[in-house]
């Protein structure tokens, strides 16, 4: 076979993967900028003064920059002390609370937010049964979850894991040895934690933190279960309800309201990369050093006290509401005996339509999975193995899909697929596979390209000498040295994509309706026990999945 026909092998499928996510990825972002801007098929920035005027639109930006801003200070403010303590400190235990502390990162958020309604609902709540049980004379409360406050606790609970495991990595990765430098010359703990630690890890707090910011900014279930409830309206909830219009003027405010969504993530997205080019901080050594584990003396079963409380809040206080509800015949008499039933289990595991959404979320996942995992790989060799000038960029691309958040990208697709340019897949199950495939990309992506590069050329050169086709060294080389970082990716893809709430809720429709919806919609208008049965089976699914990950990825990759 001719090194010419290899070579454009080889173009031909990657510029094929390119060409993918330019279609389904930018194209639908550069129409929603486009659209805009346009009324009545003028160019104009009537759109925007007329979202501007109305009150409600400002009011709920400036509640999606207050939530999301306060969710990264407090997210921020709890992360560092817990990683600092799991990984620089003698706290017994660690492994455990380690993964107990990031459980919250695996449950969906939106689940999280039905399980703090059980909780924390001023009248019927669980907490507040308790307490009134506890305390006479209080009538109702005196917790009450559907507030701004409340709001932003769960936020704080289910995003927070974003920063931890950004400032984890960067303890991981520090040099203990300037740590070990300051401590010779006299500091002590604190002074070095001040002085050493926190300068270094800098980056990464602020890298974690503004991912938090966006993250929360981009969030619609939490706002719409908790905030809904108090009236509170956000950005995205906002988005949702003039799509709901359905009018040509409402999609097109829709639109700009969407537009500033773009913006604000587009410039946390940009501080993070200024400020992280602007300043050169060196966290690895020569030599691979296990740290010095600060003692905590007599505070280390205080510590654990606090930690294993903190545990229980984060993790296993919602799972046990979730339970708790599940098996209660009648919501604000508790969890009595009497009122304990198993009926509700086999309601929902009878009803067809839980099967048939559960079908929907499996196969649209797997095929964007699928379909992620070998674009991503094309998208990786591109940037690893090739000398192609802008090789980055597709590699940028999707990771600017990513950071794009869901709602954004679900309205450009709704305006890029309904007939309008050719391709109508609005209101069919194939534009939940292209929206989950695109907007999860780039974590087939990272996984592909991290496994690349432990690939030596080598390897691959020495098949193409043979006389096999790129191809073929493609498929008998390198394909199996990276097998197991694939099937990471695959998951880290399916995952996310199984539970999906955000862009569903805009793109489902009566003949494709995945199963984050079909919870949505069962925990806000019609019953809160079915709720809870599916989402202990969702969390089933998610933990089977996550072990599944890891077992087949050589314990290289999880949630």
């Amino acid at each position: 076979m001719s090194m010419r026909f290899r070579v454009e092998s080889k173009s031909v499928a990657i510029a094929l993967a390119v060409a993918v996510l330019l279609l389904f990825g930018i194209f639908p972002i550069v129409l929603l900028v486009i659209n805009s801007f346009i009324v009545d098929g003028h160019f104009s920035l009537g759109n925007f003064r007329e979202v501007y005027a109305n009150k409600s639109n400002l009011t709920a930006v400036w509640n999606t920059i207050k939530a999301s801003g306060l969710t990264m200070l407090f997210g921020t403010v709890l992360s560092f002390p817990l990683a600092w303590l799991v990984g620089r400190t003698d706290l017994p235990f660690k492994t455990v609370f380690r993964t107990l502390i990031i459980t919250p990162y695996m449950v969906p958020p939106f689940v999280g937010a039905i399980a703090w309604g059980y909780l924390a609902n001023p009248r019927i709540g669980y907490l507040n049964q308790w307490i009134r049980a506890l305390i006479p004379g209080i009538e109702q409360g005196p917790l009450n979850i559907y507030t701004m406050g409340g709001m932003i606790w769960v936020l704080v609970l289910f995003y927070f894991p974003f920063s931890f495991l950004s400032i984890s990595r960067a303890l991981e990765k520090m040099d203990p040895s300037l740590e070990e430098a300051a401590r010779i010359s006299g500091a002590g703990p604190m002074r070095v934690l001040k002085d050493i630690t926190i300068p270094l890890t800098a980056p990464a707090i602020a890298a974690g933190a503004l991912l938090v910011f966006v993250a929360v900014a981009s969030a619609f279930g939490i706002p719409s279960l908790i905030g809904g409830q108090a009236r509170i309206q956000v950005v995205t909830t906002r988005i949702i309800s003039y799509v709901y219009v359905g009018t040509p003027e409402a999609m097109h405010e829709a639109t700009a309201l969407a537009v500033v969504l773009l913006v604000l993530s587009v410039i946390a997205l940009w501080f993070s990369n200024w400020y992280l080019a602007k300043r050169e901080y060196f966290t690895l050594g020569g030599k691979s050093t296990r740290p010095t584990m600060v003692e905590l003396g007599r505070w280390k079963w205080p510590m654990v006290v606090l930690f294993a409380i903190a545990c229980f809040v984060f993790a296993i206080l919602p799972v046990m509401a979730l339970v708790m509800t599940s098996l209660v015949k009648t919501m604000g008499r508790g969890f009595a005996f009497d009122n304990l039933t198993l009926d509700v289990w086999r309601s929902v595991l009878k009803d067809k339509v839980t099967w048939r959404t559960l079908r929907t979320s499996l196969f649209s996942s797997v095929l964007a999975a699928t379909g992620g995992t070998v674009v991503g790989l094309l998208i990786a060799y591109l940037k690893v193995k090739t000398r192609v000038r802008f090789r980055t960029i597709p590699d940028f691309l999707a990771t600017f899909c990513n950071a794009t958040p869901g709602i954004v990208l679900a309205l450009g697709l709704i305006i890029a697929f309904s007939g309008k340019y050719g391709l109508n897949l609005y209101g069919t199950f194939w534009i939940l596979v292209v929206a989950y495939f695109v907007r999860h990309l780039s974590y087939a992506v990272r996984q592909a390209a991290a496994a690349l590069e432990q690939v030596h050329p080598s390897l691959e050169e020495a098949a193409l000498s043979s006389g096999a086709g790129w191809g073929r060294v493609f498929r008998d080389v390198t394909i199996p040295l990276i097998g197991p970082s694939l099937v990471g990716g695959w998951f880290l893809v399916f995952m996310p994509s199984f539970y999906e709430l955000t862009m569903s809720v805009l793109l489902y429709s009566s003949k494709a309706t995945p199963v984050g919806y079909h919870l949505y919609h069962l925990s806000s208008f019609a019953s809160p026990q079915s709720a809870a049965v599916l989402s202990v089976l969702i969390l089933i699914l998610v933990l089977i999945g996550n072990l599944l990950m890891r077992w087949a990825s050589r314990g290289k990759v999880s949630l």
